[in-house]
């Protein structure tokens, strides 16, 4: 049996089905019911990982994990899961935990993550993708409005990745003795910037979207109203002052899955009915 937490969002959804698809029992780890459109073949189970001493019932009988980063208690949360018999874990973590940066609210939580899976006892892999291509769902109400997508860090380039390809990396991690130990650089194929994106959507919707690049001072206003400051600071941190490099494409889902990574075209075209 495997644990999934996180199992409606971008990624566990995507590990929950690979690893149905393959034939493996899978449990869900939710906050609420299970969803209607949820894979076939899954277990769903409320629990909150906040709350480690809620969680042996969705720990009964698993043997491999995928675990969401950031969450109170983690190492006790680790230890729950070893008691309940867990042998491997996979940490969904982020590249900015390879810069040690303990000064950066985000790759903080990611690298106490991190620490917190390595000293575990448990089996460990780390999974850490560049920005996801789902975020270019954040564009959807714009796009009803119009054809102009106003955007922050309109200048940066990332090799963004399909949350399914995540997914597909994670259920091999599970899956295989090969990838435990290691650290799992995860990317799209190409760098794109925010203009690049919306000219493919645009080709795939056959409309002419058009960015409108948006100032940082208006951004950092925007951001605030929705997340804490510290987060926004390191967005700012990685964006802005460029601590952060997602530009750089990796083999790893090539390597790992022994298919190429999904192109922003594919992955537009299988989610075109959202921006219609």
């Amino acid at each position: 049996m495997f644990l999934v937490t996180g199992g409606t969002g971008n990624v566990g959804r995507e590990v929950a089905a690979a690893l149905a698809v393959a034939g493996e029992p899978v449990r869900a780890l939710t906050r609420g019911g299970a969803p209607a459109d949820g894979p076939d073949g899954v277990e769903y189970i409320t629990g909150d990982l906040n709350k480690p001493e809620t969680l042996a019932p969705a720990l009964e009988g698993v043997r491999g994990l995928f675990l969401l980063p950031g969450y109170d208690g983690m190492a006790e949360l680790l230890a729950e899961a070893r008691r309940a018999g867990v042998e491997h874990v996979v940490l969904l973590s982020g590249s900015s935990a390879e810069s040690g940066d303990m000064a950066n609210a985000v790759s903080r939580y990611m690298i106490e993550s991190e620490d917190a899976v390595r000293a575990s006892g448990l089996a460990w892999t780390i999974v850490r993708p560049s920005g996801f291509m789902s975020n270019t769902f954040e564009w959807i109400p714009q796009l009803k409005a119009g054809d102009v997508v106003r955007a922050p860090f309109a200048g940066v380039p990332i090799a963004v990745i399909d949350p399914a390809d995540i997914g597909a990396v994670v259920a091999a991690a599970l899956l295989r003795d090969d990838q435990r130990g290691r650290v799992l650089r995860v990317t799209g194929p190409e760098p794109l910037r925010p203009a690049d994106r919306l000219r493919i959507l645009g080709g795939v919707l056959g409309r002419d979207l058009r960015l409108d690049a948006q100032p940082d001072d208006e951004a950092r206003a925007e951001m605030l109203q929705n997340m804490p400051e510290k987060y926004v600071d390191a967005f700012f941190d990685f964006y802005v002052a460029g601590s952060l490099d997602e530009s750089v494409v990796t083999t790893t889902v090539r390597d790992v899955t022994g298919r190429p990574p999904r192109t922003f075209e594919q992955w537009a075209a299988a989610h075109a009915a959202s921006f219609a």
